[in-house]
């Protein structure tokens, strides 16, 4: 009878501690960035998405938009940049960071690797000399030249899927541009949005030039960890910010306001 208890005991003993084993004590991505304070958006630094001000301070649609994000969730916002775009969903999964909110592109490899939400429309775009933009008009004109890419981006892939064989991977779209600067490459594929802020008369690449070459329609995004529950304040965010008009207030503020996306 003894050894019928003990056993009874055992068997009870192990039911209740798989009982407790199966409940989800793992607290959500949204508690957990209420419990520290703060939202860690993951970023990389281009005009006017995210950039520092002359006092240092991050600035940009995306930042200022990110900023207001954080107040509305109550906590404050910290900035941490993508050293290696490559490895940006490990990097969110691992929790460096809560969020991607760099004017990301949307492409298959992102929308499969996280969750997300569209909020502006964009182009990539080819950048050259700007004493040789006249030369390249269509997409045969260019096919042969040498480009730069970053590595990982929208860009590199629609340059791969046409078949260049001349692509030259660099660290970020900046990078890209102080290739063709330099004569290193002889093109490169950067965002549109990027091209409109950072290339032409009176900025740091007067001496470059946006074609008129597209080379693809996409969508930015903001990323979140498969399953997160912020992606849901941010629905939710967005759809206030877009009908007060904080939205395109910002929009306007970098010359976004023909490319915002309607949040409803």
């Amino acid at each position: 009878m003894k050894k019928l208890v003990a056993l009874l005991l055992s068997v009870i003993m192990v039911l209740s501690l798989v009982a407790c084993g199966g409940k989800d004590t793992a607290k959500s991505d949204l508690e957990k960035v209420k419990d520290a304070g703060k939202l860690v958006v993951g970023i990389t630094e281009f005009e006017p998405m995210d950039y520092k001000d002359k006092d240092g301070n991050w600035v940009g649609f995306d930042a200022d938009m990110a900023t207001a994000f954080a107040e509305y969730l109550g906590v404050e916002v910290e900035f941490e940049i993508i050293v290696d775009w490559t490895n940006k969903h490990l990097e969110l999964n691992n929790g460096t960071f809560d969020c991607i909110w760099n004017g990301m592109t949307l492409t298959d490899e992102v929308k499969a690797a996280m969750d997300y939400k569209a909020y502006c429309n964009n182009h990539q775009v080819v950048v050259v000399k700007a004493d040789k933009a006249d030369q390249y008009t269509t997409e045969e004109s260019i096919e042969n030249l040498e480009f730069a890419v970053e590595q990982g981006s929208a860009g590199e892939a629609e340059a791969k899927e046409r078949g260049w064989k001349k692509i030259n991977g660099v660290p970020d779209q900046a990078s890209a541009l102080n290739e063709v600067k330099a004569g290193a490459s002889e093109a490169a594929i950067i965002d549109y949005l990027m091209a409109v802020a950072m290339v032409g008369p009176d900025s740091d690449y007067s001496d470059l030039a946006a074609t008129s070459i597209y080379v693809s329609d996409e969508e930015l995004g903001v990323g979140f960890r498969k399953g997160s529950d912020l992606l849901a304040e941010l629905e939710k965010f967005f759809e206030q910010a877009y009908a007060d008009g904080t939205m395109m207030k910002y929009a306007e503020k970098y010359g976004l306001e023909n490319d915002i996306i309607e949040q409803k």
